[in-house]
């Protein structure tokens, strides 16, 4: 079993050549669009260009693309130092966004131990406008 080396206390809290690697085999993020965008010790960026397929019925931004936005960056920040799953996650919705918008969302780890971690990311358009804030809090696999 090859060993994941402990990046806390390298300063580093993101491993960008395996979170690279999950983002490669993530079809869901990919088919709608989402792009690795950055990748460093502390943050990881993840973005989408909003087109019609992304909106609503009212025209709008579905609030499902926000979240699947969000729970991209979770699912690829939490699992970039071993495999770990969602248990909990919470997302409120600030502003509106719509096609022709583009969303950045940026996550952060908040803290890991070792079975939880808890994360948090911002969901904002271009023009930095906040639209979404996101906490997610996993379960880490210790097998």
């Amino acid at each position: 079993m090859k060993q994941v080396p402990d990046l806390a206390s390298l300063g580093m809290v993101f491993d960008v050549e395996r979170v690279s690697a999950l983002y490669a085999e993530d079809v869901f993020a990919r088919g709608l669009g989402i792009e690795l965008v950055s990748v460093d010790g502390q943050e990881l960026v993840v973005a989408l260009d909003l087109t019609e397929r992304h909106a609503n019925f009212l025209g709008s931004t579905h609030g499902g693309v926000v979240f699947s936005l969000a729970d991209c960056a979770l699912s690829l920040a939490s699992n970039s130092a071993g495999t770990a799953v969602a248990i909990d996650t919470h997302l409120v919705y600030t502003s509106p966004s719509g096609p022709g918008d583009r969303l950045v969302a940026r996550i952060s780890e908040s803290t890991r131990g070792k079975s939880l971690g808890t994360y948090r990311a911002e969901v904002s358009r271009a023009d930095g406008r906040l639209v979404a804030l996101f906490t997610g809090t996993v379960y880490i696999n210790q097998g």
